[in-house]
C-alpha cells in the first residue's frame, strides 16, 4: 500500500505531528527559566533601560552596580524578570536590591518597564 493512495492515514499523520509540535512549543511558553549569561549585552541593555526607565518615572537616581540573579520567560515577546543592586545616588544610602520586570520585543522596536520593586 502507498502512502499517497492512504489520505486518511496522512491526515491522521499530519493531526499527530501538528499536535505534538504545539504542545512541545506550549510547554516553553510561560515559564521563567534562568538567563546563563546575566552579563550578556542583551542583558545589560535591559537593565539600563529599566534603571532609566525606573528614575525617570519616580525621579529616582538609581545607578546600577550588578546583576544578582535573572529569569527569561517567553511571551508575545519575551519577559525579563532581573534582580539587581544599584545605589541610591540622591540619598547616598548603601546598595539596595531591586527587582525589574521588561517586556521586551525586539522584532517590534518595542520594550516596556513592567514593574521596578525594592526587594
Amino acid at each position: 500500500m502507498e502512502l499517497k493512495s492512504c489520505p486518511l492515514l496522512s491526515a491522521v499523520l499530519l493531526v499527530l505531528v501538528a499536535s505534538f509540535h504545539y504542545q512541545v512549543s506550549a510547554s516553553f511558553v510561560g515559564i521563567w527559566k534562568p538567563i546563563e549569561d546575566l552579563n550578556s549585552p542583551l542583558v545589560l541593555e535591559i537593565i539600563r533601560f529599566a534603571v532609566s526607565e525606573h528614575n525617570k518615572k519616580d525621579g529616582a537616581k538609581l545607578q546600577f552596580v550588578k546583576v544578582v540573579k535573572g529569569e527569561k520567560q517567553v511571551v508575545e515577546g519575551f519577559n525579563y524578570k532581573l534582580v539587581i543592586t544599584a545605589n541610591d545616588g540622591a540619598s547616598g544610602n548603601a546598595p539596595g536590591n531591586y527587582e525589574a520586570v521588561v517586556w521586551d520585543k525586539p522584532w517590534a522596536h518595542f520594550r516596556q518597564l513592567t514593574s521596578f520593586t525594592k526587594v
